[in-house]
């Protein structure tokens, strides 16, 4: 039987919102009016979308992206772009939205430090009870699936591990996440979703 959870642990990009890299790609093309390839190029095949992810500074990251693209990239624009990308999961969202009514909720998100501010943009329903409480790997030095990043993301959520239920779309982060001494379990649509939160006694 799973143990009684008292602090909600939630992926980002393919459980509270699916998304889509080339719509990224395509916004950010036509924002500063380049092919989208070079955009490809600049953001994913250099590595540097990973280097952000993995704790690059964003001032040092748009910098180099505006130099590959040959233009300045303001944060306005970048997370227009990642917005544009980004599908909310509306029946997830709601059910999140009624556990953090009386549940600590949080987010762990391979991602660089400026998805903190983007998130609540996309989440205004959770904007309240995520505020303080989005990690991104950028911000905090590593990457799921490594368990260490699961008891650095507990520690500063001020939650125990094995209080703290995780929930991904990809199992190789729950791994991570079991290993660290998490509840973990993957979910990708509502439906999925709503089985995890019956199962640990949330809905």
């Amino acid at each position: 039987m799973p143990r009684v959870i008292e602090c909600l642990l939630l992926d980002f990009d393919g459980v509270l919102v699916r998304y889509a890299r080339h719509l990224r790609v395509r916004h950010l093309a036509a924002s500063v009016g380049c092919p989208a390839a070079q955009v490809q190029a600049a953001l994913f095949d250099s590595g540097l979308e990973r280097a952000y992810d993995s704790g690059m500074a964003t001032d040092i990251y748009l910098q180099q992206l505006g130099d590959a693209l040959q233009t300045t990239i303001s944060v306005v624009q970048w997370q227009a772009a990642r917005i544009a990308a980004c599908a909310p999961q509306t029946g997830v969202i709601e059910r999140v939205a009624r556990i953090a009514q009386t549940l600590p909720i949080g987010i762990l998100t391979n991602n660089g430090a400026l998805m903190a501010q983007t998130i609540p943009q996309l989440l205004p329903s959770l904007a309240d009870a995520l505020r303080g409480r989005i990690l991104c790997s950028g911000a905090l030095g590593g990457r799921k699936p490594d368990p260490a990043i699961f008891t650095q993301a507990v520690g500063l959520l001020g939650a125990r591990a094995e209080r703290t239920l995780f929930i991904d779309d990809l199992f190789v982060n729950v791994r991570g996440a079991r290993q660290a001494g998490l509840q973990a379990e993957t979910a990708t649509d509502s439906r999925a979703f709503g089985k995890v939160l019956k199962r640990y006694a949330l809905a």
